[in-house]
């Protein structure tokens, strides 16, 4: 699951004296006596970009200008680094380190590739791996930077099917979990989805060593229009995703699966109106296994669920305008919206007036 680990004795340096002195001592007691922190993609309402840091409060601890809209962050505990990737179509990706004594760095696409919004490092912290667009091919890679050297970039291999969009690094630390979505794009036509008709999503596992392919696996032909986009893993290493339906409208498949090496893709049943709630799309996945629970939104709907991760039932639909991004928190989930409003796993609700955010969250936990 996308935890990262960051050690307590490191905290004030991640955090940075800069919004350490600027928040009230009892914010930075609470801040300290905290498990995690946030990051996350942002608007502003003044048109900006950025990505932030927050505190389980949802307080605003650090934030990083982007030069356009973000989409999911990654966190390297070694180097205590963060990658936030722009969203597809995009051309860069932004390295930056909580404190803000190090300027930011860009990561700037090579010709003929652009990002697909998500990232991995190795577990050594060495490489970072990002999914991309061969756009004049229709085919997708996955690009390798050397973290060690500036992040340049020093090769690819293909991820076996088109628009790869969220990747996993699995428990061994060579497997890469890729979710093809199937979806043709173009950047001299925007996000325009060129293929619907003949689409075909797949889930691969990928040797991020080799480049080699482990595994394949499709939907049946019948769901060929239903894009496999996000991903999160379980406390059994089970790989839940989320998927969004390109099909008619009036169509209700089910859009929520699990995957385990060795066995065939399996969709999980919901109830009708659940299912309907969803309207054929599911924004973001986040596993809890703390709790043996699995949260998938829809900001499309303005609801997300939690489903239980042994039986597969759900738990729980709430609704929430807009809410896209997701992360464990205690019990239970962190959501944000693009309303601007962030609710902690207690509940608890809370806005920054100034912030709309963006689809995805990543909880980095302290030790």
């Amino acid at each position: 699951m996308r935890t990262p680990l960051i050690d307590r004795r490191d905290f004030l340096r991640a955090a940075g004296l800069g919004f350490a002195a600027a928040m009230a001592p009892s914010a930075w007691a609470d801040t300290l006596a905290a498990d995690a922190v946030f990051a996350t993609a942002f608007v502003k309402r003044d048109g900006s970009y950025g990505a932030a840091v927050l505190s389980e409060a949802g307080k605003v601890l650090h934030a990083v200008d982007l030069p356009d809209r973000g989409h999911d962050v990654t966190f390297d505990p070694i180097s205590k680094r963060s990658v936030v990737f722009a969203r597809q179509p995009g051309t860069f990706a932004v390295v930056f380190d909580h404190t803000g004594r190090e300027a930011p760095q860009t990561i700037a696409s090579i010709t003929g590739r652009h990002f697909f919004g998500h990232g991995v490092f190795s577990p050594d912290g060495a490489l970072l791996y990002a999914t991309e667009n061969d756009f004049d091919n229709a085919a997708g890679v996955v690009g390798v930077y050397d973290a060690r050297a500036k992040f340049r970039r020093i090769g690819e291999f293909p991820t076996y099917g088109m628009g790869p969009h969220e990747l996993l690094l699995m428990a061994d630390g060579r497997t890469i979990a890729v979710a093809n979505g199937g979806i043709e794009t173009h950047p001299d036509y925007g996000r325009a989805e060129l293929n619907i008709a003949t689409m075909q999503p797949s889930y691969v596992l990928v040797d991020r060593v080799t480049g080699d392919l482990i595994e394949k696996h499709e939907l049946p032909p019948a769901l060929h229009q239903l894009s496999i986009r996000h991903m999160d893993t379980d406390q059994t290493g089970t790989v839940w995703f989320g998927c969004q339906y390109r099909g008619p409208g009036t169509d209700r498949p089910l859009l929520v699966g699990r995957a385990v090496r060795g066995k065939e893709l399996q969709l999980i049943e919901m109830p009708p109106d659940v299912l309907s709630g969803f309207r054929n799309y599911i924004g973001s996945v986040a596993a809890n296994p703390a709790a043996g629970t699995v949260a998938v939104s829809s900001p499309e709907g303005n609801v997300f669920v939690i489903v239980d991760a042994g039986s597969g039932k759900v738990v729980s639909a709430s609704t929430l305008i807009e809410v896209c991004g997701l992360a464990p928190d205690a019990a239970g989930f962190m959501a944000t919206t693009g309303a601007g409003i962030i609710v902690d796993g207690a509940g608890t609700t809370r806005s920054e007036p100034d912030y709309v955010w963006d689809n995805h969250m990543l909880r980095i936990d302290r030790t």
